[in-house]
């Protein structure tokens, strides 16, 4: 494909910024999916990008505990003792960087809230900084320019990541909260993601069995003015409707904003039962239609958009320590980025479109099957097909410099911002240009300079909303049963 990048004299706006987050994603999950799918590296969509860096995610928190990140300490081999205590296992430290690469890393919250606003704030805030104040996102500022904002994930869509794209609270953890101002607000004309009150993580029909199954979308009363009409978007939740906005037999009209939540409690995909591969829920859309029916939407915009896109259930899978679903989570996520890629070739162009592909972190420290004595050895490739020989020494988020691909319009913005190497990634397979790095700070810069758009802090603490209590008997009794005799399409 043709991947000319414009260099420093083009022009200095992108009219569309396209991000995409593999949440949770290290260097060598990249690899493993790759592996897996190809039998080799060097075959996924972003391989022919341009721009191929590396990028700190500390947060304020990481700052507070170990300082700025340093490449002496992330690959210092010496022989160590003690291990982390995880939910999966107990890991052994090995050696000295595996212990300081699991000293207290990120959340999603505050590296969403960097990549979005360019701040630093503590783990659990969502574009809000440690003084109360609420940050100026790269959402608020694309409607703000006149372009137009979608957020597609494959988790629920007022999770941590697609939020810090679309809201701003103290909290991460007050899902109704997030949805309610993402559904009030009508920032983003574009919102899918999952988190439907009335389905099970299998994509089954279910009872409702308290307020917090409606949590993900905003609360009963959130849910109650969707599917009724009272909000400024059109609610769909259909494998059906997400396939005919993806291959435009729905034809939104001008000016319409759409919300569709996928039939399934929390990922399209991995939460559903057993540990495998297949099969899968069928019910649901995949990420990549998802984000296909998003850019039918919002390709039609004179002035642009910009669109962010997760790949939210990587991370959950690496939590887990299940390889096969951390893959297939991956591959989605893959397919997603082609799928970008072959738009902004047939209905836009790089001289317009700037793409830009990473994670907010790493999760896991997944390596080699001998890396607890040969350090940071890689993934085993057993080729197309087979899953790569690994070993895990964490189930939670890590300190390690992460990936970024960049192509098109003001992709050579992230190029020039990478100013620091690390030669450690060497071991990764990383080559001169390539062992440079910039902070998850500097995405925002790039990409807000890309759009020709600036932002700062709002003064003023963030309002805090008195909670309403909720007659819970009487609203399920006028929900359940219609949405449990005829599903929402």
């Amino acid at each position: 494909m043709d991947t000319n990048t414009p260099g420093a004299d083009s022009p200095a706006a992108a009219k569309n910024v396209i991000l995409l987050v593999s949440d949770g994603a290290g260097s060598t999950t990249w690899d493993a999916a790759s592996y897996y799918q190809h039998g080799g590296l060097g075959h996924e969509a972003y391989d022919d990008f341009a721009v191929k860096r590396y990028m700190t995610t500390l947060s304020a928190d990481s700052l507070d505990a170990i300082g700025e990140y340093d490449p002496a300490k992330a690959w210092d081999a010496a022989a160590s003792t003690g291990a982390y205590n995880g939910n999966v296992t107990d890991y052994p430290n090995y050696y000295d960087a595996l212990e300081y690469l699991r000293d207290t890393p990120t959340d999603s919250a505050a590296a969403g809230t960097a990549l979005a606003s360019g701040t630093k704030v503590p783990n659990g805030m969502l574009n809000v900084d440690a003084d109360g104040n609420e940050l100026v996102n790269l959402g608020d500022l694309a409607v703000e320019s006149g372009r137009e904002l979608g957020i597609v994930t494959s988790v629920q869509w007022s999770h941590a990541t697609p939020a810090a794209f679309g809201a701003h609270n103290a909290d991460r953890n007050d899902y109704a909260g997030v949805a309610q101002e993402m559904i009030d607000t009508g920032k983003a004309s574009v919102i899918m993601g999952a988190g439907h009150p009335f389905y099970d993580g299998n994509g089954e029909l279910r009872a409702p069995e308290g307020e917090d199954d409606f949590q993900y979308i905003g609360g009963v009363e959130g849910y109650m003015d969707l599917v009724s009409g009272n909000t400024d978007y059109t609610f769909f939740d259909s494998r059906e409707a997400f396939e005919a906005l993806a291959d435009g037999t729905w034809e939104v009209a001008p000016g319409e904003k759409v919300l569709g939540t996928a039939q399934v409690g929390s990922t399209l995909q991995f939460d559903r039962d057993g540990v495998a591969m297949d099969p899968l829920n069928d019910n649901v859309p995949d990420l990549a239609t998802m984000t296909k029916g998003a850019l039918n939407v919002l390709g039609d915009d004179e002035d642009g958009f910009f669109l962010a896109v997760e790949g939210g259930a990587v991370d959950w899978a690496a939590h887990a320590n299940n390889l096969p679903r951390m893959i297939q989570e991956q591959r989605d996520f893959n397919d997603t980025v082609e799928a970008v890629t072959e738009w902004v070739e047939e209905n836009s162009s790089w001289e317009e479109t700037m793409v830009v592909v990473t994670t907010d972190h790493a999760n896991g420290l997944l390596l080699g099957p001998d890396s607890d004595e040969d350090a940071f050895e890689t993934p085993l490739n057993q080729g197309q097909g087979a899953l790569p020989l690994v070993r895990w020494h964490s189930d939670n988020h890590t300190n390690e410099l992460v990936p970024v691909w960049a192509n098109g319009a003001g992709s050579d913005k992230i190029a020039g911002a990478a100013t620091r190497q690390d030669p450690g990634l060497a071991a990764f397979g990383a080559e001169g240009e390539e062992q440079f790095y910039l902070d998850n700070t500097d995405i925002f810069h790039a990409m807000a300079s890309a759009m020709g758009v600036d932002g700062e802090a709002v003064d003023g603490p963030v309002a805090e909303a008195a909670p309403e209590a909720t007659d819970w008997e009487s609203l399920m009794a006028s929900l359940q049963p219609a949405a449990a005799d005829e599903p929402l399409v």
